[in-house]
């Protein structure tokens, strides 16, 4: 005979899923609020700009304000790629820096 199952457990765990999910995505759309500069308007402006964006239905507007929204992400990407690369370069000039001192040290 099969095992009954608990209904209870599985609407809690998807009940909990559901949290979770809400939480990241308010998370996200606050890290969007600040990396985009807008944490600098009131709270006022920003819900006022928000309501004109989500009632706009010119299908041309939506449009460019996404290609601008997809260009913004591309140089972010790009940006945060190239300090990764310069981080890289500079840790490695970092980690052979104190041997050299240490190396300077020893023959002095």
């Amino acid at each position: 005979m099969r095992k009954p199952r608990d209904f209870d457990a599985d609407l809690k765990a998807l009940d909990d899923k559901a949290r979770e999910l809400k939480t990241r995505k308010v998370r996200q759309l606050g890290e969007l609020v600040i990396v985009t500069g807008a944490d600098a308007l009131s709270a006022d402006e920003l819900v006022g700009a928000l309501i004109v964006l989500a009632e706009t239905k010119e299908a041309g507007k939506r449009e460019a304000w996404a290609k601008r929204g997809a260009a913004f992400f591309q140089s972010r990407a790009r940006r945060t790629s190239a300090a990764t690369d310069r981080n890289t370069e500079g840790a490695a000039a970092q980690q052979s820096g104190p041997q050299s001192a240490s190396v300077r040290k020893g023959t002095a």
